[in-house]
């Protein structure tokens, strides 16, 4: 299949309290490395601004399509959720059917089961961006017949010339935010959906301030493995709270969890998991700065945050299984990104550095001592690639421009 151009050009209507916000983007041209499968209906999660429904709109033109972002459609659905039915049932045979924010009405999803037991002919998009209500609301129903998949923000090779390491370190990957004029504005309001439409309006959250200073705290742990006890420290709430705050972060697609690869281990490894928010402008923009926070340090959280969502859009776009974990012994020594599955095995460092020291490539190398089978890469700042003690040091910048779902881990 040909690569789809995604128009960078579009309104974002972001509603913030009673009033509207209007990001407008310039005029780009970007493909996309997401696919359909294979003409199956499927849910098409990702966090808002992703891209879902202009991918919908380039892929299917000719679709029928109910935006439930729409008040006078949300309230007409939820009300009598059958008029989905008579909906479809008005379209010929073959037709694409899109309901966007499906996850405002969980409630369609016995409706859209019954017409697939029904008739096969139809085909559904289900876009979401969050997955929560769905869980309490049905989506189980229809496990098997409907495929799951994610969007992710741009990877790099998707902006083609266009992308630049610096500007995604501060501005972040997101479609919504890439050409803004004022990306940092638009960084921040992005925020404020997720604050006051899908936690506050939602009911998700029973004080939005608590929510608020987790957001900051756990920010602090981008990239880091994860310690519950010390963010709820951090915000003053309980563990518990935390746990949950967590749950809707990773429900609402803002963040995930990646755990310790423990195959065939040799050495006693850490238990608790790492952390990462989605979009590297996005933790730039919840993380907290001041005299005491080093740019070093954001700049490294954040260069390692952009490969990881990286790695994450390459493995859920390929047609190969490929988990990602990362390697902690308990004696401290790690390794960022361990990829595991019929794709390959590979070991990644990050590095927010120039040059390679020989401290740099010591973590890796134990790993390889332990898994000979693994391909140990190393990325840094440094823009001439290297081969030292048999590791391979890339150009990070290059390495995210070449990186293609689908195809081999560039080397």
């Amino acid at each position: 299949m040909g690569e789809l151009v995604f128009p960078l050009m579009t309104s974002y209507m972001c509603n913030i309290g009673n009033g509207t916000s209007e990001l407008r983007l310039k005029m780009e041209i970007a493909p996309r490395f997401f696919e359909q499968p294979g003409g199956e209906s499927f849910f098409l999660f990702g966090a808002r601004g992703t891209g879902k429904s202009t991918w919908c709109l380039e892929h299917f033109p000719d679709a029928a399509r109910l935006d439930l972002l729409a008040p006078d459609v949300l309230r007409a659905y939820s009300a009598r959720p059958e008029r989905l039915r008579e909906y479809v049932l008005a379209r010929h045979e073959g037709t694409v059917i899109v309901v966007d924010e499906v996850q405002k009405a969980p409630e369609l999803l016995s409706v859209v089961h019954a017409l697939m037991e029904e008739r096969r002919d139809y085909t559904f998009v289900l876009t979401g961006s969050s997955s929560r209500k769905l869980k309490r609301g049905g989506a189980d129903m229809l496990a098997g017949r409907a495929l799951v998949r994610t969007m992710h923000p741009f990877m790099a090779g998707e902006l083609g010339g266009a992308f630049t390491l610096e500007a995604a370190l501060v501005r972040g990957m997101l479609p919504v935010v890439w050409d803004s004029e004022m990306p940092l504005d638009v960084l921040s309001s992005y925020a404020g959906v997720y604050l006051r439409e899908e936690v506050m309006m939602e009911g998700l959250v029973r004080s939005l301030g608590d929510f608020s200073r987790f957001l900051e705290a756990v920010s602090m742990s981008h990239g880091q493995v994860l310690n519950i006890s010390n963010v709820a420290r951090e915000c003053g709430v309980g563990r518990k709270t935390v746990e949950g705050y967590i749950s809707i972060l990773e429900d609402l697609l803002l963040a995930s969890r990646i755990g310790v690869f423990r195959k065939r281990a040799r050495r006693a490894v850490t238990r608790h998991p790492k952390l990462y928010l989605f979009d590297a402008g996005v933790f730039r923009t919840l993380r907290p700065k001041g005299p005491l926070d080093s740019p070093e340090e954001m700049a490294g959280a954040a260069l390692e945050g952009l490969v990881y969502q990286h790695l994450q859009a390459w493995a859920d776009y390929g047609k190969e299984e490929c988990g990602i974990y990362f390697w902690r012994t308990r004696s401290g020594s790690e390794v960022d990104f361990i990829l595991y599955g019929d794709a390959g095995f590979w070991a990644i460092e990050v590095k927010n550095a120039t040059v390679v020291r020989g401290g740099d490539l010591r973590a890796l190398k134990s790993f390889r001592d332990d898994y000979p089978e693994c391909t140990p890469i190393f990325l840094y700042r440094g823009e001439a690639p290297l081969l030292v003690d048999g590791i391979r040091c890339l150009h990070v910048e290059d390495f995210l421009r070449r990186l293609r779902p689908s195809r081999p881990m560039p080397s």
